[in-house]
C-alpha cells in the first residue's frame, strides 16, 4: 500500500558511571554490575577456561587488552521485533569483547588487535566508544586446543550474550518516559517510486571470521543466523533493521 509506514523508536538512557555492586542495576545514570556474576557461572565448559570482567573508565585507556572481537552497544527490545516498535539503549557505555587462549595466543585470523587500548582504537568513530565512554571489558580465555575453531568463537559470543542479558533485563523495564534522548525513524513504502538499495558486504569465511544477523535482541547473538550457514547468500534488510542492530560482527 502506498504511503505505508514502518516505525522504530529508539530511547536512549545515558550512563555516566559504571561500578561493581552486589547486584545488577540501572539507576540515576549509574550502571551497577554484579561483582559475583562470574562466581555463579558453571565453568564445566568444554571450551571456555575462564572469564574476566573489567571496568575501564575514560581515564584508563592506557591498559592492555586482548584481541578485540567487537565493541557491542547495550540495547534491548522493549516492544516489537528488530526494526520495529521500541528499543531501549544505553549511551555512555560499551561492552568490549576480547579473547585469547590460556597460553596467551590471540583469537584472531587475519591479524590481531591486542595491546594498549588507546593505541589500538580510534575513539569516537562509528562502532567505537567515545573517549569519555565507560567500557566493560568482557575478557574470555579459551582452552588452548579450541582457539581457532569456529565453535570456540560461537561459545565466546554466547557467553558474552548471557552476561548482557542481565543488563538487558533491567534496561527493558526502565520507564521510557525517563529517556535522555528519543529518536524516531519511519520507513515509508511507496511502490510507485524508485527503489534504492545499499549493498553492504560482510565477512563469512569461517572460524571467527563470521557475522550473525537478526538475533533476538539488538546487536545480540542468540537467535541470530550465521552468514556462513546461509551460504553467504544475499540477505535483504530494511533500513530500520540495520539501525536496530540486525548485524552482529564476530571478527
Amino acid at each position: 500500500m502506498s504511503g505505508e509506514k514502518r516505525k522504530l523508536t529508539i530511547k536512549a538512557f545515558n550512563i555516566n558511571k559504571v561500578e561493581l555492586g552486589s547486584f545488577t542495576e540501572i539507576k540515576d545514570n549509574v550502571l551497577k554490575l554484579d561483582r559475583e556474576y562470574l562466581n555463579k557461572i558453571d565453568f564445566q565448559n568444554e571450551i571456555i577456561k575462564d572469564i574476566n570482567l573489567k571496568i575501564i573508565s575514560p581515564d584508563r585507556h592506557d591498559q592492555y587488552v586482548n584481541n578485540i572481537l567487537d565493541f557491542i552497544p547495550i540495547s534491548v527490545k522493549a516492544l516489537g521485533n528488530l526494526g520495529t516498535g521500541i528499543t531501549h539503549t544505553l549511551t555512555g557505555v560499551y561492552l568490549l569483547l576480547s579473547c585469547a587462549d590460556e597460553k596467551g595466543r590471540q583469537m584472531a585470523e587475519f591479524g590481531s588487535s591486542e595491546g594498549i587500548l588507546s593505541d589500538r582504537v580510534i575513539f569516537g568513530r562509528a562502532g567505537t566508544p567515545a573517549k569519555d565512554d565507560y567500557i566493560i571489558n568482557f575478557e574470555v580465555i579459551v582452552k588452548e586446543k579450541y582457539l581457532f575453531e569456529r565453535k570456540a568463537a560461537q561459545s565466546v559470543h554466547a557467553a558474552c550474550d548471557n552476561f548482557l542479558d542481565l543488563i538487558r533485563e533491567k534496561l527493558k523495564n526502565i520507564d521510557g518516559r525517563k529517556a535522555d534522548e528519543i529518536h524516531k525513524y519511519e520507513e515509508k513504502i511507496n511502490p510507485d517510486k524508485k527503489k534504492i538499495v545499499l549493498v553492504k558486504q560482510v565477512a563469512g569465511q569461517g572460524a571467527m571470521y563470521d557475522n550473525q544477523i537478526l538475533a533476538d535482541e539488538p546487536s545480540g547473538f542468540k537467535g541470530g543466523r550465521s552468514i556462513i550457514d546461509m551460504g553467504n547468500m544475499p540477505v535483504i534488510l530494511s533500513p530500520n533493521e540495520y539501525r536496530d542492530g540486525a548485524i552482529r560482527a564476530m571478527t
